[in-house]
C-alpha cells in the first residue's frame, strides 16, 4: 500500500523558514522521481519542487529557486522541503507526490 506522509507545515513570518517532511512507504522508492506540489485557495497546483532517483537532479518553480531546496535520502525513503525566506505569496498546501500518487498534504501559512 503506498503511503506519503507529509509533515512540518504551520504558521511563519514572512522572511521565516520551514522544513516540510515525507515519509514513503510501500513502493520502491529509489527508482521514482519525486515532487513537492502546492495548491493555493482558488489556483491551480503547481510543481514546486523536484527531484530525480539519483538525489542529485532538481528542478524548481522560478518562484521559489534560490529560497527552497528539495533533497530526499533512498536509505530513509524521506523526502524534504527546505523553505527559506518565506513570502505570503508561499501560502499553500504542500504535496509529496511521484507518479500519480499524492499525500494528504500539509498546510503552509505565511502571515504577520
Amino acid at each position: 500500500q503506498v503511503q506519503l506522509v507529509e509533515s512540518g507545515g504551520g504558521l511563519v513570518q514572512p522572511g521565516g523558514s520551514l522544513r516540510l517532511s515525507c515519509a514513503a512507504s510501500g513502493f520502491p522508492f529509489t527508482t521514482y522521481t519525486m515532487n513537492w506540489y502546492r495548491q493555493a485557495p482558488g489556483r491551480e497546483r503547481e510543481l514546486v519542487a523536484q527531484n530525480s532517483t539519483n538525489a542529485v537532479n532538481t528542478r524548481y518553480a522560478d518562484s521559489v529557486k534560490g529560497r527552497f531546496t528539495i533533497s530526499r535520502d533512498n536509505a530513509k525513503n524521506m523526502i524534504w522541503l527546505q523553505m527559506n525566506s518565506l513570502k505570503p505569496e508561499d501560502t499553500a498546501m504542500y504535496y509529496c507526490t511521484f507518479s500519480r500518487y499524492s499525500g494528504q498534504g500539509t498546510q503552509v501559512t505565511v502571515s504577520s
